[in-house]
């Protein structure tokens, strides 16, 4: 069984990080998996660019890119609000004929966005007769252009106005694509949830009714996300020793989508209800916009992209706080929670399916700072931290370690090899 895994980079962003242990995991396992990207950052032999190299296709690749953003920004009068929120797919690269979806037995789609697959390249793929699974990384595929619709409801019958876009933009990009992506044979496609709450948004969409949906998380490997010594892990970064360390981490700290407003306020309340020797460590980009906001002092880290790195962030740390407001399954509480270290998360998106409450870590009403706080003082002050800690890993074994997630996927894989003979 031949699998090709296809995302827009290898490493960057939790989609790829996501793609990338999959990868790992099926080979673990005797699978002969492949990494199909547009951005490779590697030499891995099991990772290929669809430019192979060239300096003529890699330029190609940079306009297609631009050439989107600057439909999207034009359509939006100008302004760059929430440029990057949303993707139309109108150009992309046509990889049906490529040698390796030619020999794969099942080509798997995670996030194809930013100029790497168009409309009609997706269509192409569906077309070649091969079994297409599509992980969720996000509801781009169930929505028209936003990738993640917020309260926003126009998806379940048709989407139009984007209210990611500004007022009456020059055209109604939402509507247009959402009328091309109908056009699309999505029902042939296999889709895959990382969360349950992903999979129950996405069912709602008027494009994927017909679709057949399944729910498998993302895998981690325990042998790189492990516990390691508190004490050892702040020295390698110069941490205080005798602090409560609380960690919040993303890609892009300051987005809004990450909650960190909540977060703020939270450890306003926190220096105004206790006297524990409470500091904040922020990894990720972004740190400059919030570092003077906050009511206790700041260690920044900076953006981390070794592994073994962030394994020493979190396990440095008492506690992770993850206040997003709409996310999929965060790789960032699981990598937390591999490492022993209770996390505290709003009740939204896939968190609480992570986070069992009170028992491995604490959920939060959703948008409620007042609850943020008492979840975090409540980790911080549980005499059973090392029960917390064991419940973090048992739950990582149970429900993502990578024997369970590849072995779920093989099963799908050789459901639909079977329906398609």
């Amino acid at each position: 069984m031949k699998i090709l895994i296809v995302n827009t980079s290898e490493r960057t962003g939790g989609a790829a990080v996501a793609a990338n242990r999959l990868l790992k995991a099926l080979r673990k396992q005797g699978v002969e998996a492949a990494f199909l990207v547009r951005d490779r950052s590697s030499r891995a032999a099991e990772v290929y660019a669809v430019d192979r190299g060239s300096w003529l296709e890699k330029q190609k690749n940079r306009w297609r890119f631009l050439w989107e953003r600057l439909i999207i920004f034009c359509c939006n009068k100008g302004k760059r609000k929430n440029l990057f929120q949303v993707s139309i797919a109108n150009t992309g690269t046509d990889i049906s004929r490529h040698p390796l979806v030619q020999e794969a037995d099942v080509i798997h789609l995670h996030w194809i966005n930013q100029g790497f697959l168009s409309l009609d390249d997706i269509q192409a793929l569906i077309d070649t007769g091969k079994p297409v699974v599509w992980t969720l990384h996000d509801l781009w595929p169930a929505t028209a252009i936003c990738h993640y619709p917020g309260t926003c409801e126009k998806f379940e019958l048709e989407c139009y106005h984007c209210p990611k876009l500004v007022d009456r933009p020059l055209w109604d990009l939402a509507r247009a694509v959402f009328r091309q992506k109908q056009s699309l044979a999505l029902a042939k496609v296999a889709f895959v949830g990382c969360s349950r709450w992903i999979t129950e948004q996405a069912q709602r969409s008027a494009l994927l009714r017909q679709a057949a949906f399944h729910s498998i998380p993302n895998p981690i490997d325990r042998d790189v996300f492990q516990p390691i010594d508190r004490a050892q892990a702040r020295e390698s970064f110069a941490l205080p020793v005798h602090k409560c360390l609380i960690l919040f981490a993303a890609a892009k700290l300051s987005d809004d989508r990450k909650g960190a407003n909540y977060l703020l306020e939270a450890c306003r309340i926190l220096k105004e209800t206790t006297t524990l020797p409470i500091e904040v460590v922020l990894m990720g980009s972004g740190s400059d916009e919030l570092i003077n906001a906050f009511s206790f002092p700041v260690n920044e880290l900076g953006y981390i992209s070794e592994d073994r790195k962030k394994v020493m962030a979190y396990a440095g740390a008492n506690l992770f706080v993850s206040p997003s407001l709409e996310d999929n399954l965060p790789n960032t509480i699981m990598e937390a929670m591999a490492c022993g270290t209770p996390c505290v998360g709003f009740d939204t998106g896939g968190i609480p399916e992570m986070i069992d409450h009170q028992a491995n870590g604490y959920v939060a009403r959703y948008k409620d700072p007042k609850d943020l706080a008492a979840g975090i003082l409540w980790v911080l002050e549980n005499r059973e931290a090392k029960t917390l800690s064991s419940a973090c890993l048992e739950k990582v074994e149970r429900s993502y370690s990578e024997a369970v997630v590849a072995g779920r996927y093989m099963n799908l894989y050789e459901a639909l090899l079977k329906k398609k003979l």
